[in-house]
């Protein structure tokens, strides 16, 4: 991580003698197929995207038509579940129409990202409605409360705007630089929803726009394919949905960690601290950087008196930034009482969070707190987390910096008993720019990327109960049935029938050609 690398691990990939126009075969077949993809999720997004009930969208035509008739909305949920799985078929496909990872490769990686995401830029927000949360901070900033203090409740008619419940109270989890763009966006839209989202989609853009500019900088400097890094990352439908379509703040934060990180990694280690800062103040996760950041400016062979001088340098500039953009506000650290809220939840596939389940289903079952054994057993996850962060930081090579991260960050994610989908993408350039094997590695994320995929499809869908009479939770069951069961046949089509597909999937005899920093 300290000095440039020739990419030389994939060389049989990589020198393979041909013109440029031999390195892809064809790439505008899975081109297309992804754009149709997205047309069709944008389409569906009309009829099963989360609206703000302010919205003047709701008096639209078709929108009525599609969000309140029976037809209209399973014609969104066909679109939305085919259109989300024909995008990772289309990605699968174009890195198999791959035949060298060279400059022909990064361009269609980003013909694909344009293709790909344009249509998402107008899509109704889809498998999340965190971006209406934000509208809400945004209003608190404007009308001058302070958001650390005070939930969007404390605004008239705050469930106008959209928001999941769990936001009414809920602490602010995110830093000080996105209190400000959420204040701006807020002020210059008078909290108007569409445009709102259109320019919080703009900031996710600059975090995209970052993630592609430093990706491929970052892999070349670990001798990994920087091309083939990038579809990986900026082409990975879970990358492209979560950033555009669901409207994270997740893409600014990991756009400005990886460009930090790359600074860092060249010896411009004050510039690159104060790109991670800027990370931190926009979801503080990244603030477990810092310690390797420091690491990396002692320099290899340090001392632990360096290791400790560094380490105080590192968090004593990135402390001081932090303290004086609180002070615009004075807001303070605010941020660190909504750090502890994504930990009180768990959900099933999460292994810490189903381990918690079964505790709590055996005692329960016994007639003892079930639900409080099992806050034991996600204490204990994040226990063990704690220690692998520290083992990372404390024993390892040098020269395994960032994969050490990557590691620790890892740890993080994967031993929280609640898993998003776009907690994964944090860890996906990561894994990218140290190296992901052409073996059980990327087979892994092919899967990953595809539960992801069949789960968001089929999770947050917003379906009016007036579909049916009796029971006012059927017609959201039969919604997300529906589209779980559609994504769901759809991705055993990718993994066991599709000619083109489904060897992806299985154990391969070919030879290995690309090896991470392990």
């Amino acid at each position: 991580m300290t000095a440039p690398v020739p990419a030389t691990e994939e060389m049989d990939a990589t020198t393979i003698p041909g013109t440029a126009a031999d390195e892809v075969d064809n790439a505008l077949s899975p081109l297309i197929a992804g754009f149709i993809g997205s047309v069709f999720m944008m389409i569906g997004s009309l009829g099963v995207g989360w609206l703000a009930p302010v919205s003047e969208l709701r008096r639209m035509p078709l929108f009525i038509w599609m969000r309140t008739e029976a037809v209209g909305v399973a014609l969104s949920i066909v679109l939305l579940a085919i259109g989300g799985m024909l995008l990772v078929r289309a990605w699968l496909r174009l890195g198999q129409r791959v035949r060298v990872w060279g400059l022909q490769a990064r361009r269609a990686t980003l013909q694909a990202v344009v293709a790909w995401g344009l249509p998402m830029m107008f899509t109704v927000p889809l498998f999340s409605r965190d971006v209406y949360a934000y509208i809400g901070q945004g209003r608190l900033m404007v009308e001058g409360f302070n958001p650390y203090e005070n939930g969007i409740s404390a605004l008239s008619n705050y469930f106008q705007l959209g928001a999941d419940k769990m936001w009414t109270e809920a602490p602010v989890p995110y830093g000080q630089l996105f209190l400000w763009i959420e204040q701006f966006v807020v002020w210059s839209t008078n909290v108007h929803p569409e445009a709102s989202i259109m320019l919080f989609r703009l900031a996710a853009l600059i975090g995209i726009v970052l993630c592609i500019i430093y990706v491929p900088k970052l892999a070349d400097l670990h001798g990994v394919n920087p091309h083939r890094a990038l579809w990986l990352t900026a082409a990975n439908p879970l990358f492209l949905t979560n950033f555009i379509a669901s409207v994270h703040n997740d893409a600014l934060m990991i756009g400005l960690a990886l460009a930090g990180l790359y600074y860092c990694a060249t010896r411009r280690v004050v510039f690159g601290i104060v790109l991670v800062t800027l990370s931190i103040s926009v979801k503080p996760i990244t603030i477990v950087f810092l310690p390797f950041i420091g690491l990396l400016w002692a320099g290899k062979g340090a001392s632990w008196p360096r290791k400790f001088l560094y380490w105080g340098l590192t968090a004593g500039l990135s402390l001081a930034l932090l303290f004086a953009m609180s002070r615009v506000n004075g807001f303070g650290f605010g941020w660190i009482n909504g750090l502890s809220a994504p930990g009180s939840i768990w959900i099933w596939y999460a292994p810490v969070g189903l381990m918690g389940l079964v505790v709590a289903s055996i005692a329960n079952a016994f007639s003892l707190d079930g639900w409080g054994l099992a806050k034991w057993v996600y204490d204990a996850g994040k226990v063990l987390a704690v220690g692998i962060v520290a083992w990372q930081i404390f024993k390892g090579d040098h020269d395994r910096l960032m994969r050490r991260l990557t590691l620790a960050f890892a740890a993080i994610v994967l031993l929280a008993p609640m898993i998003q989908s776009w907690y994964v993408v944090w860890l996906i350039p990561l894994f990218a720019v140290t190296g992901i094997r052409d073996d059980w590695q990327v087979k892994a994320l092919y899967f990953i990327v595809s539960f992801f995929m069949v789960y968001a499809i089929s999770d947050q869908l917003e379906v009016f109960p007036y579909l049916q009479t009796e029971d006012l939770g059927l017609a959201l069951t039969l919604a997300r049935n529906a589209a779980a069961i559609i994504a769901l046949m759809f991705a055993l089509y990718l993994i066991f029938l599709d000619p083109r597909t489904k060897h992806l999937f299985s154990k391969s005899d070919q030879p290995v050609t690309t090896r991470p920093i392990i």
